[in-house]
């Protein structure tokens, strides 16, 4: 039934009106990159967000009286819950998407690489692609203090299902040791760098103490979806495509 449902929807996070209803049937997920407009020769534009769609974007929620938690959060009781999720912590998600957020009364998760922090996203420019700056120490303060949360993203952002079962033990458990030992505070929740995992991978999130781990397969979490394999929706640009032209107007 599930996918049935997906089947009728965008294949990515754009405007909540196709998925007001789906979302409400359980609990969504977001998952957001980089807040600003892609350069004009960059060759993963998909990871960029104008900042007025963001802000546009977290209105909607907002207005839709959706309730922003961590992922581990909801209950029905609450409402309709949403989470809200970064991956890598690059600057623009502080300097940009923090004051729309605090407009729009929204709260998120940053999910933060620990051996690249003040640094850029290199393994980006390894697959093609852009290497942004990411948040420093005082800029992760800064996101917290404003409300926010921190998560794990491993050491370095590898293909875990890559490496050997000892390194990437060592990416999953000094990735959080490092985020706890910086910022004295517990780091419960992680995603999948890619979205790439494996079964061994998992057995290691939760031999390292996670609550929760993300993947970036799409749909919304019930209570049988497994805590360590959430989903989540891209949220990107609209698509111009035909199928997503007659979904709008139509």
């Amino acid at each position: 039934m599930e996918k049935t449902k997906m089947m009728a929807l965008p294949d990515y996070y754009s405007e909540l009106r196709p998925f007001n209803k789906y979302f409400k049937e359980g609990h969504p997920i977001l998952c957001y990159h980089k807040i600003a407009l892609p350069p004009g020769k960059a060759r993963i534009k998909g990871l960029y967000l104008d900042p007025n769609l963001f802000f546009t974007q977290m209105n909607e929620i907002s207005q839709a009286a959706f309730i922003s938690t961590r992922p581990n959060e909801a209950t029905r009781s609450m409402g309709s819950p949403i989470t809200i999720t970064f991956d890598d912590g690059f600057v623009n998600n502080l300097t940009e998407a923090v004051p729309l957020m605090q407009q729009a009364g929204i709260r998120a998760i940053n999910y933060l690489v620990a051996d690249r922090i003040g640094q850029t996203s290199d393994w980006e420019a390894g697959e093609g692609g852009e290497a942004d700056p990411l948040m420093n120490e005082s800029q992760i303060r800064d996101w917290l203090a404003a409300g926010h949360w921190i998560g794990a993203h491993t050491c370095t952002h590898p293909r875990l299902s890559r490496l050997s079962r000892d390194r990437a033990r060592e990416e999953i458990t000094a990735g959080r040791k490092k985020l706890e030992d910086r910022f004295g505070i517990s780091v419960e929740h992680f995603a999948y760098p890619y979205g790439d995992y494996d079964d061994s991978t998992v057995e290691l999130v939760r031999e390292a103490g996670f609550k929760t781990a993300c993947t970036m397969h799409r749909g919304i979490n019930l209570t049988k979806t497994p805590t360590l394999e959430l989903k989540r929706w891209t949220a990107r640009y609209p698509s111009r495509t035909l199928k997503n032209f007659f979904r709008r107007f139509f």
